[in-house]
């Protein structure tokens, strides 16, 4: 039992590091589409590229696997707590299910700008900027105050 509880400490170490890499893919991906649409917006083609390059790394290197610990972890971590009946998981689980269709979203608009294709209005992407910070917000209320 005692290697159980310490295994979980582990689990929830990584789980954190692993949300922190993730929070900041999710912060920097949107903040690179911007500059990537201002720069495709204004005929800007070789510094385009260059975001295109950016985007990719960051997704491959950072946000994708970060995003793959942060559910392996997590799941590990509430059967180990035994959490699957606890109404604050169950919340947070929405959140994150959120964060990840956000992820999802922000790598399908940077292929699409990849392509030389945008449909959004600057301000609208900044707005959409705000997104994980109102996520990781709300998440770490749930986790902490464990409110239900």
């Amino acid at each position: 039992m005692e290697y159980l509880a310490l295994a979980y400490y582990w689990f929830l170490a990584a789980h954190i590091i692993f949300v922190i890499f993730w929070m900041a893919g999710l912060f920097m991906l949107p903040r690179y589409l911007v500059y990537h649409q201002e720069a495709l917006i204004a005929g800007r083609a070789e510094e385009a590229a260059l975001w295109v390059d950016r985007e990719a790394k960051i997704r491959k290197i950072i946000l994708t696997p970060a995003m793959i610990a942060v559910w392996l972890l997590g799941i590990t971590l509430a059967t180990l707590g035994h959490h699957w009946a606890e109404g604050w998981l169950h919340a947070k689980l929405f959140f994150v299910l959120a964060l990840t269709g956000y992820h999802g979203w922000s790598v399908g608009y940077a292929r699409k700008l990849a392509l030389g294709k945008h449909s959004l209005a600057g301000r609208t992407l900044r707005m959409l900027n705000e997104i994980p910070a109102l996520g990781a917000a709300l998440i770490v209320i749930l986790v902490v105050i464990k409110p239900f």
